[in-house]
């Protein structure tokens, strides 16, 4: 179990581009539905590194588990496989659902080509935070 200092000292985000979006997509983390993620390359590692631990954020910002990186590639936006959109956790769980919300994000932050290069992360969640200390 992580002390409040050891989490803490880590990196913390949120998945997604709205509030509503991070509380979703960490309730797929939460639940052990979304092992994977990705986001457009031109905006660099992130900080993302093989092994490296995060904390997750809800939608308001609070501190909620913390994942840990276990593989991380580089693959283009159109060779990304049904293996990997199924671990995105997202949806039915399909490619075609995968391809569909991630080009619309990709969209919204103006940098979707349908060979644009991705950073593909998959990861394992370490520990849920309690209610208590995400508050």
């Amino acid at each position: 179990m992580l002390t409040e200092q050891d989490w803490r000292s880590l990196e913390h985000f949120a998945f997604g581009d709205s509030p509503e979006m991070a509380d979703e997509l960490l309730s797929l983390v939460l639940r052990g539905v979304k092992t994977a993620t990705c986001w457009a390359a031109s905006q660099g590692l992130k900080g993302s590194e093989l092994g490296s631990r995060y904390v997750v954020l809800d939608g308001q910002g609070r501190p909620r588990c913390v994942i840990e990186s276990i593989e991380l590639t580089q693959r283009r936006f159109d060779e990304v496989d049904a293996a990997f959109a199924a671990e995105e956790g997202e949806g039915d769980l399909s490619h075609a659902y995968w391809a569909r919300v991630h080009q619309d994000c990709f969209f919204r932050e103006g940098t979707f080509t349908p060979d644009m290069m991705l950073f593909c992360e998959r990861f394992r969640l370490v520990e849920v935070l309690a209610r208590e200390v995400a508050r």
